[in-house]
């Protein structure tokens, strides 16, 4: 029984274990981009909502450096856990910024045409953040 217990388990996680390197790989590319300040690809990577709501590279461009300036340039990025929230997946990444305060940001994944984008953004409160 306990057996069974855990492959319903492993089953029921797997749709969103089969998605973590594509999502995974979509966040690294537009923080790569941030970093190179190419806000054009970086917008590439935000969904048609975030999309129609900022409605130009450089309008994104300005929110993020406002309000994320801990992606812009990170020290370090490490993913986290892949999870699945009233049927929305989110990844939860940690990132550190260049003067050592880590940040832990929940990105809200869906699901394009040509593959996973980026639909919002929510700041986390960290468990070290000043350590």
């Amino acid at each position: 029984m306990r057996l069974r217990l855990i492959a319903a388990a492993m089953l029921a996680a797997w749709p969103a274990w089969a998605q973590e390197e594509p999502i995974q790989s979509t966040i690294n590319s537009q923080i790569e981009a941030f970093r190179a300040s190419d806000f054009e690809t970086a917008f590439t990577f935000a969904s048609p909502t975030i999309q129609q709501m900022f409605r130009t590279p450089a309008n994104f461009g300005s929110m993020v450096v406002t309000g994320y300036p801990m992606v812009v340039n990170p020290a370090t990025v490490e993913m986290q856990d892949l999870r699945e929230v009233g049927g929305a997946l989110w990844q939860r990444v940690r990132v550190t910024d260049q003067k050592g305060q880590a940040f832990l940001l929940d990105y809200q994944m869906i699901e394009g045409p040509e593959g996973w984008l980026i639909n919002a953004v929510q700041l986390q409160k960290a468990a070290d953040v000043g350590a």
